[in-house]
């Protein structure tokens, strides 16, 4: 034998013993990951057994039978999302969506015979998974069609004008309940969460049609909003106005008439005094007469009834107190 050559005996024996250690630790090994399963902590798994419903299991290590057993894990605590119309290629503080090649999903006829492109989001939860497993053949297509069909029907029951502005919020109401209502008929073990329109937009040959009324609509309804501010500005103040000036016109009144009844009041009683004394009512009167009046006249001079002598009743080198006007 050269030196380049050599030369290696090996025993069968211990290679049959060694190989067979070998097979049984590796079965072993499958048996193991075959055996234990892991379910999330937002999951359920469920067990099927030879083809036929087992059991369900909790978050955690669980233990199947290998090769008789298969387990589904279920995500029935976490909200999940079907979006139309357009799909989420990145999430995150940015997200960017990708919408070409579904258009067929979005493109939708109204009441008012006009076409849309509505685009949606439906957030569910899958709240009984052997329904959700077992009662629907592909409970995912299957809600996918129904959305559809649900946002189609809606739609149709509109006019253009109600789908693009006002009547956005009320569509994804009726969508959701009207979803909510298929799930529960079909018992697919979904619950509907919200339905949410992402994006609702005329076809583009009439976009920029539609944007215009858009803006006039929006400028009236500002229109609108302004003249109603001033009108709540205004209006209270003159109905203040006129209610002041209309309690100071029912004062003004009211004294002048309990004004007139005093007046009438003492011209009565100053008759009926008369009627009893009339020289005496005459004389008094006469006296209050010259009372009131003798101060508003200024300088006096006081004579006799020809004229002829000064009375020396009065100062007259000095004004009246009260000089009149």
């Amino acid at each position: 034998m050269s030196d380049n050559q050599f030369e290696i005996n090996i025993n069968p024996d211990w290679i049959k013993k060694y190989l067979s250690r070998i097979i049984l630790i590796v079965v072993a090994i499958i048996l193991i990951f075959s055996t234990i399963r892991t379910v999330g902590p937002e999951e359920e798994g469920v067990v099927i057994q030879l083809g036929e419903y087992n059991r369900t299991v909790m978050p955690g290590l669980n233990f199947i039978i290998p090769f008789a057993e298969t387990m589904y894990k279920i995500p029935v605590q976490r909200q999940l999302k079907q979006e139309f119309g357009f799909r989420t290629s990145s999430a995150g503080t940015q997200s960017e969506y990708v919408k070409s090649g579904y258009g067929d999903e979005s493109m939708m006829l109204t009441g008012d015979l006009n076409l849309t492109d509505v685009e949606w989001v439906v957030q569910y939860r899958i709240v009984d998974s052997y329904n959700y497993l077992f009662k629907v053949r592909n409970a995912e297509k299957t809600l996918n069609d129904m959305s559809e069909a649900a946002m189609r029907k809606i739609v149709g029951d509109r006019t253009v004008n109600e789908v693009l502005t006002v009547g956005r919020q009320e569509i994804a109401t009726s969508v959701e309940v009207l979803l909510q209502e298929l799930c529960d008929e079909y018992e697919n073990g979904i619950r509907i969460d919200q339905v949410v329109l992402q994006d609702v937009n005329p076809p583009e040959p009439v976009k920029p049609s539609f944007n215009a009324v858009n803006e006039a609509q929006q400028e009236r309804e500002t229109l609108i909003n302004q003249a109603e501010a001033d009108y709540n500005r205004v209006i209270p103040r003159a109905r203040g106005e006129a209610e002041e000036t209309i309690q100071l016109a029912e004062a003004y009144a009211l004294n002048r008439v309990n004004g007139a009844r005093g007046e009438a009041e003492r011209f009565n009683s100053v008759f009926a005094a008369y009627v009893m004394a009339p020289q005496v009512t005459k004389q008094r009167l006469y006296l209050e007469t010259l009372e009131k009046v003798l101060p508003k006249i200024g300088n006096k001079i006081i004579t006799d009834e020809q004229g002829s002598n000064v009375l020396p009743l009065l100062n007259l080198n000095k004004s009246s107190v009260n000089p009149a006007p």
